[in-house]
Formats: C-alpha cells, structure tokens, sequence
C-alpha cells in the first residue's frame, strides 16, 4: 500500500494522540504540523519527525505535497480549517463533535459535498469492538425492536476540571452515545429533556442528564457525570444497554475489565481507545486513523459514519443543552 502524507492541525493533548496513533501506521508519513504556539510545534514536530511545521493551516494547506488532515481543534473552532482543508482538496477526518453549533455544522456538511476530497468525522466509538460488535447483532435482528436505551459515559472530577472552561458533559461526551443510539436504533430523535448540576460554578456544567424521545417510539436515557471522586481508580465509567422486543446488549466498558493494585492502590488502566502496549498506540483511535487513511490509499470513500450522522447527534445534543438551560422539553 502506497503511503499518505499525512497532517495535523492542532497539538492539544488530543492532537497529540493522532500524532501518536498516525505514528504507529506505516502507510502514513506524518508530513506537516500545525499549531499556533510555536514551543508546541517545535517539540511535536521533532518527536514525530514532520516534514515540515507551520503556525497557519493556509499555509500548511497551500502544500499540494500534503493529501490528508486531522482537524483536532477546539470544536468551536472546527468550520474554518475543516472547510479550508476541503476547499484545498484534501482528505479530512475532523474531530467530534463536528462543531459548535448547527449552522457550523451545516457549513461543513456543504463543504465536503462540493469537495473532491473524502471527510470523517472522528467518531471513536463506532471503532470501539464491543460497540461495533452491538450494531451488528442489532442489525441482524436479534433483540428485535429497540425499545429503550441507556448510556453511562462518566470522568473523575480532576479530568473534568480541565475540559468544563471549554465545553460540557452533554455535547463532550454524550456526544459519542448520542451517535451511538442514533445509530443503533436507525431512527431520528424528536425531542430532548436534559438537566445539569453545576458543582464548581466553572463555564459549564458538571453533570448532565439527557432523555431522549426517537420517532419509532423508543426511549434513550444519557448520564454524563464529570464529577466522580477524585480518587476514582479509573478515567472512565462507560456503560450502555439497549433492551429491544425480543432480546438486549449489555456493554461494561473499563472498569473493572483489566485492573492493577500496586502500593498506591487500585488502577483500571485503559485498554480500548489508545492503551500503549509495547511502546506504541493500540486500540480504537488506530483503528479509527487506520480505517481512514486507507480509505485515502485505496480511493474508497468511508462508509463508517456519514457527515449527515454526525451532524444529527450535535444537533440532538444541542437541543438537550437547551432544554437543560431552560427547564423545558425540546422538540427537534
């Protein structure tokens, strides 16, 4: 398989991450990379051995050496590079969730419609084995029609403390089960009742609970806590269960299916989404980069997840975050 010039946009500690999942791919040559805090970018750019580095993504963009990105910017800052990446002809596999708001969302869609260029939207989940594995026992008909949905997406308080200043629990992570039932169920949501808990009185949040009302009739609960006790021996308490007419599926993500006890106590490291294992990324954000990329080498457009999907569970998201604002149901 030839290889990808390959870049990324945005060296946050997730940025960070698709540097060190695109690392571990050897169809990829980690080719430019872009960030404008230029101590960041000398240190990324030498870890990983980019070609070349820039502080604007115009300039990083204008290369016609380089034929993909990831955009892993602040999701408020998502529609300018995403759109300017499409526009210059390149692959993008975008960050959820898509953007901040609707007509963000709408923009982009537009865009990678008129682009000649593949686009994705990074949807970890749908990569994840166990949820893979649940959309296909759901697609063969094995629990009937889905009735009832519930997802269970929690983080200690000292992981939330570093995201609430930017954005909430509901379109953080309830983002991620939004898509999923959305996809499970193959239906539309059409309305939203949420509520929230501000513990800390930071810019958003700490706990968000969401109900959703689908137009088959079925029901979808999301719990999304960014307050778990500190102490907490794992990152991530991350459940779902959908029960149909004639059957259910029941996933138990992280804790306790692998866990260590040493002299400091109990730990549930991750094995699913970017666990390292012998000095390099494995798990679902491989997967998830690796499924894109060689969609790039091979001229196969991505049929995982759709831009239209992932726009739908931002929309649903953001009407949850409306009705959580205002006490009332939402209807979509």
């Amino acid at each position: 398989m030839r290889t990808v010039n390959y870049g990324v946009i945005g060296l946050g500690f997730f940025g960070e991450k698709h540097c060190e999942a695109l690392a571990t791919l050897p169809q990829v040559n980690i080719y430019a990379l872009c960030t404008r805090t230029e101590s960041r970018l000398a240190e990324l750019g030498e870890k990983f051995g980019a070609d070349k580095t820039f502080t604007d993504y115009n300039e990083m963009l204008a290369d016609p050496d380089l034929e993909a990105v990831s955009v892993v910017t602040m999701y408020d800052q998502h529609k300018e590079p995403a759109i300017a990446a499409l526009e210059a002809g390149k692959h993008v596999l975008l960050e959820k969730p898509m953007a901040s708001t609707l007509d963000d969302c709408q923009a982009i869609v537009q865009a990678a419609a008129a682009a000649p260029g593949f686009f994705m939207v990074g949807h970890i989940c749908r990569f994840n084995p166990r949820y893979a594995a649940a959309k296909e026992a759901i697609a063969e008909g094995r629990i009937g029609e889905i009735v009832s949905m519930y997802a269970r997406r929690n983080i200690p308080a000292w992981v939330g403390a570093g995201v609430l200043p930017k954005i909430g629990p509901i379109i953080g992570d309830g983002v991620h089960d939004t898509d999923l039932l959305l996809w499970y169920s193959g239906a539309e949501i059409v309305s939203a009742y949420a509520q929230t808990v501000a513990v800390r009185g930071l810019a958003n949040p700490d706990i968000g609970w969401t109900m959703y009302r689908f137009d088959s009739g079925a029901t979808g609960v999301l719990e999304n806590v960014w307050f778990l006790p500190d102490s907490t021996p794992f990152q991530i308490d991350e459940r779902m269960e959908i029960i149909g007419t004639e059957g259910s599926v029941h996933i138990h993500e992280t804790h306790p299916n692998f866990s260590v006890l040493d002299a400091d106590g109990w730990h549930c490291p991750d094995t699913t989404y970017w666990p390292e294992i012998r000095g390099e990324l494995w798990g679902a954000l491989p997967k998830e980069l690796g499924y894109f990329v060689n969609c790039v080498a091979t001229g196969q457009p991505p049929t995982v997840i759709t831009p239209g999907e992932s726009m739908a569970a931002v929309e649903a998201c953001l009407a949850a975050e409306r009705s959580a604002a205002s006490g009332q149901l939402v209807e979509l």
